[in-house]
């Protein structure tokens, strides 16, 4: 069987802790390979070549630094249908979303390609008689990530190429579940001139991670994943003096206005709610048609559109939803739909009874919709996680809005209407991080930040982005006076500030 190792100092190392994790093929429920589960000396491993590595890498011009994420860059759209495939056959999702998921990682590749203008400070002259001051952005130094399931490829992406353009080392733990695509990148790193030690990869599960977030030569650790596991990662790290950003879990609502056009809305939940079987924490789960006459159409067109739902393996590529990630979380998503039942809600459709001919150990279930669903449900207060949409009536806009800021999560949130200056005061009143109006999955550009509000993120920092560089970096300020000129002999070269 395929075994998937660690990749400390440039190189793929097993792990002799004599602990594995199985990794499935989701479609059809085999073993297809399984990852060493690290020990926390193994773990300490990599955090010692990420230190070694660290002088030589933050002394790299930025421009060094950014020429390589380029290479990089290069390399993983060359290979952009490998990691695809790796992320496919591991996950399940849909081959064209996991296309679009390694987009979305590359183009945060693309966005720290700029760091040397990005790492810029400010300047006051003459702050006093002959002072000046400038500010530097230095690297913080060992940084880490911890990362999920649901995107193998774009969240680690998400974190290192920032961290490394910026100056510092990493250490990336992946999701135990599905690592393939992260061990792919790391050869493709390697591959475009990052150093050995600059970037290392250790799988393992919680022992992995305790060991990350109190060894004493990280400085900085990066998560997503679920919000009690936020909560811990943030206040371990911090109880341990490292800077920490956390991303936990999310309820994201759509709020259908009665002037929104109901076929672009329908599609956008479709796509929202189960694209990629639900397994984003940027997903729609619960849709708020305001008006009766609203929330009647709504339900009328979800049934067909849900009804009509192509389920199935990423291998046949019009298929539009796969399975989920493992057996274990099947009957999690199951449960909640019965405990939705128990709660009272209205199960308009139920996915429980889909069967997938040919593939019938594979970890799949339907499209799912409830309807009546209310705040202090289980299947409304948390996050589920998979293809299961609830709808929750409002009858007017200002109990739509309170609805949303009711709710202790605050990641994402979206409404669709012709009225732009309605839109315009949901997009202030909202107490959520990231808003889409006319846009279901409102997930920023690589040049913007992801974070959201509440229970959603932990920590002062968005992820990727603007909000990265300050994330990885420190803020040092100097103020200087020179008594006197110091003069140098001229130099007539074109490219006098040295080799390039």
């Amino acid at each position: 069987m395929k075994r998937l190792d660690n990749f400390i100092n440039g190189g793929f190392v097993a792990s002799r802790s004599g602990r594995t994790a199985p990794v499935f093929n989701p479609a059809t429920g085999e073993q297809t390979a399984e990852v060493g589960l690290s020990t926390a000396e193994e773990t300490a491993k990599a955090v010692e070549a990420a230190k070694a590595a660290l002088p030589a890498w933050a002394g790299l011009r930025p421009l060094k630094r950014a020429r390589i994420m380029e290479r990089f860059r290069i390399l993983l759209e060359d290979n952009r249908e490998a990691i695809a495939e790796a992320i496919s056959s591991e996950h399940g999702k849909m081959f064209d979303d996991a296309l679009g998921e390694v987009a979305r990682g590359i183009e945060n590749v693309e966005y720290v390609r700029g760091v040397p203008g990005l790492l810029k400070g400010d300047h006051s002259r003459e702050v006093g008689p002959a002072i000046d001051s400038y500010t530097l952005r230095q690297p913080l130094g060992v940084c880490a990530g911890v990362t999920p399931f649901n995107f193998p490829a774009m969240v680690p992406l998400w974190m290192y190429p920032s961290a490394l353009a910026c100056g510092n080392t990493f250490v990336l733990k992946p999701s135990e579940r599905d690592p393939s695509a992260s061990l792919l990148a790391m050869e493709l790193a390697k591959e475009a001139g990052v150093p050995d030690g600059v970037l290392n990869l250790v799988n393992g599960d919680k022992e992995a991670v305790d060991s990350l977030l109190t060894h004493p030569d990280v400085a900085a650790v990066s998560f997503v994943g679920s919000t009690p596991i936020a909560r811990y990662i943030y206040a371990t790290a911090a109880a341990n003096g490292k800077r920490a950003q956390a991303l936990g879990g999310a309820k994201n609502h759509m709020v259908v206005m009665p002037d929104a056009d109901m076929d672009k809305a329908v599609d956008a939940l479709m796509g929202a709610a189960f694209g990629s079987a639900g397994e984003r924490c940027m997903a729609i789960s619960i849709a708020v048609p305001v008006g009766e006459d609203v929330a009647e159409e709504l339900r009328r067109r979800l049934v067909q559109r849900i009804e009509a739902l192509k389920v199935g393996p990423y291998t046949d590529r019009s298929n539009e939803m796969g399975p989920l990630v493992t057996a274990e979380h099947l009957q999690r998503v199951r449960d909640y739909i019965e405990t939705g039942v128990k709660e009272g809600a209205d199960l308009v459709v139920d996915g429980r009874g889909l069967k997938v001919p040919g593939h019938e150990n594979g970890f799949f279930i339907g499209g799912t919709l409830f309807d009546h669903v209310r705040p202090g449900m289980r299947i409304y207060d948390e996050e589920i996680f998979g293809p299961v949409l609830g709808m929750t009536r409002a009858a007017a806009f200002e109990e739509a809005v309170a609805l949303i800021n009711a709710h202790e999560f605050g990641n994402g949130t979206a409404i669709f209407t012709r009225d732009g200056g309605l839109a315009r005061e949901f997009a202030d009143r909202i107490e959520v991080g990231m808003v889409g109006v006319n846009v279901p999955i409102p997930v920023p550009v690589a040049w913007h930040s992801f974070g959201g509000w509440k229970n959603s993120l932990f920590g002062s920092h968005a992820i990727y982005g603007p909000d990265s560089i300050h994330f990885y970096t420190r803020l040092k300020t100097v103020t200087e006076r020179w008594p006197q000129a110091i003069r140098a002999g001229a130099a007539f070269n074109f490219g006098g500030t040295g080799d390039h």
